[in-house]
């Protein structure tokens, strides 16, 4: 469309956004608390503890990762330490991934300044493409949605913002080059 490469145009995307420094959200979060919660749904690989839900379970160990999610049921699979698989509901289990902090480690957080990217993120799956893009989100009565990467010392272009472009269906690139 402008004879931009995918990274163009995701350079741009992003641009677009809010940056907000992730100890503004910190002190947002610490002056009330209760407005605020983390919304990052579960991905497969996360470890997770398994509540009894099925009277066949009888091993002591419900610790397992989720293998595999079906969209269309909102069940996901659990293959627990000693190999057995569940289907489970999000309320079955508890995510045992820890993060090093209440907030991503990075010093940048995000928010869309496109109402129809927020319309996205709330009522077209975007709070699970965006889990699934490696990103943490979290929620906000009074602000909206945020967002921010946990990591660093690695391209955020390649592993989230890219993967996040494609997933939000965005074609501002040019359609002549190749893209996974």
């Amino acid at each position: 469309m402008y004879g931009w490469t995918i990274r163009d145009a995701t350079e741009r995307f992003v641009s677009e956004m809010n940056a907000i420094s992730t100890e503004m959200i910190r002190r947002l979060m610490t002056a009330d608390p209760n407005e605020w919660r983390e919304v990052t749904a579960p991905r497969v690989g996360d470890g997770v503890y398994v509540y009894d839900i099925q009277d066949e379970l009888d091993t002591l160990e419900h610790g397992g990762t989720i293998d595999s999610y079906d969209k269309k049921n909102g069940t996901y699979i659990v293959e627990l330490y000693d190999g057995k698989k569940l289907s489970c509901s999000r309320n079955d289990f508890e995510i045992e991934t820890e993060y090093d902090d209440m907030l991503p480690i990075w010093g940048t957080m995000w928010s869309f300044d496109d109402g129809i990217d927020d319309w996205w993120l709330e009522e077209e799956d975007g709070i699970e493409i965006m889990s699934e893009c490696g990103f943490r989100i979290y929620e906000s009565d009074e602000f909206g949605y945020f967002f921010g990467i946990d990591g660093a010392g690695y391209n955020f272009y390649e592993a989230h913002w890219i993967p996040l472009y494609k997933a939000r269906g965005l074609q501002w690139h040019d359609s002549a080059e190749v893209i996974d």
